[in-house]
């Protein structure tokens, strides 16, 4: 790591860190958990609490150690299974997370979280208020994905854990999100072979060193951990990726002197509104606009205007989120839409003023209002 980044690192006064453990790094085996491993990680997470920093745990493992339990060797694909596997794993891992804990008088609280805790935005401020009533409390917050009743999360996943530790650390305002698992980091496999310090920013060529996993027990891989951390730095959060076997990998990386990767947060956090419609949801459509209208809300951040807009993809209602695609097709803005795809039908390509006299009930005539837009 550059001496500079690295004494960025150290020097910074953190006030709060989440951590997320892949099943690989907290399992010996299907179904088996590494309880010495997992002790030496919360005696770790003790040090930085006696420090002052507030700590949260996202965990992964409860289908793995729910299969090592039921018998089975690979995972599932039939979705009530899963739920079966995570039913029984859930509470032996907590179990397993609260017994690291005890030796340092520390409580770990249970959050179970689906995608809807996030998306919706009265849910997304509770769960915000809860962190912060257990950070009152001087509990850990130990969170995984509600697998359990979240079938639609199983079949498209979280982000493989990685995204909620991202979307978790963005809730919160961490200010490092470290994620562990068995890669000792992104590695360069088409270049050096060697692991890559520090990312100053996220390329495609950064994406292109990505790749998946082959475990039973674990899904995503590299791919979800780049994914996450392109999500977490642009909410103005450090990433780590690391390996979970080094010995006192999480002080040593907040040291600056851990091996791994280290992924530069991006400039100013986005606006914490702008910033739940960009990344805490899943739009239900897409209004295409054309070439004129891509400056317009890139450059000089204006709404977005019916004369702008070339037509939509999906079936979406009034006050939904929607993506906002450029001519080629790429989404360049999200924003929450004041118009239905079918109203959209009517007013595409108009002007304000005739979009005003077919929808005189409307307060406003912009499609999407710069407030509620932002650009990805």
């Amino acid at each position: 790591m550059p001496s500079t980044l690295l004494s960025s690192v150290a020097a910074k006064r953190l006030k709060r860190v989440v951590v997320k453990l892949g099943t690989g790094v907290l399992t010996s085996g299907v179904g088996q958990l590494d309880e010495p491993r997992i002790a030496a990680i919360c005696a770790q997470l003790a040090g930085l609490h006696q420090q002052g920093v507030e700590v949260i745990v996202v965990t992964s493992g409860a289908i793995g150690l729910g299969m090592g339990r039921l018998g089975l060797a690979r995972r599932p694909k039939d979705v009530t299974k899963k739920q079966a596997c995570a039913a029984v794993g859930q509470s032996l891992l907590m179990q397993t997370w609260q017994r690291g804990f005890d030796p340092h008088g520390l409580v770990a609280a249970q959050v179970l979280l689906i995608h809807d805790d996030l998306r919706v935005r009265s849910r997304y401020l509770a769960a915000r208020q809860t962190f912060e009533r257990l950070f009152e409390y001087g509990a850990v917050p130990v969170v995984n994905e509600n697998d359990t009743v979240s079938a639609a999360e199983i079949m498209i996943k979280f982000g493989e854990n990685d995204t909620l530790s991202a979307l978790v650390a963005s809730l919160v305002e961490a200010d490092h999100l470290i994620i562990l698992s068995t890669a000792p980091g992104l590695i360069d496999m088409k270049g050096t072979g060697k692991v890559v310090p520090v990312v100053e920013k996220i390329t495609p060529e950064i994406e292109a060193m990505a790749g998946g996993t082959t475990s039973e027990t674990a899904v995503g891989g590299m791919i979800s951990k780049i994914s996450a951390a392109k999500l977490a730095t642009r909410a103005g959060c450090g990433v780590f990726i690391a390996s979970g076997a080094e010995p006192e990998i999480v002080s040593r990386l907040l040291a600056g002197t851990g091996p791994g990767t280290f992924f530069v947060p991006s400039g100013l956090p986005l606006e914490a509104r702008k910033h739940w419609l960009a990344y805490f949801q899943r739009p239900t459509g897409t209004i295409c606009v054309n070439a004129c209208a891509v400056p317009a809300l890139r450059e000089q951040g204006r709404s977005l205007l019916a004369v702008g807009v070339t037509g939509t993809r999906g079936d979406f209602a009034q006050g939904d989120v929607v993506d906002i695609a450029d001519p080629n097709g790429t989404a360049i803005a999200r924003g929450k839409t004041a118009f239905s795809s079918q109203e959209i039908a009517r007013l595409t390509g108009r002007q304000s003023d005739e979009v005003r006299r077919l929808f005189p009930q409307r307060k406003r005539h912009e499609v999407v209002h710069r407030n509620d837009l932002v650009l990805l």
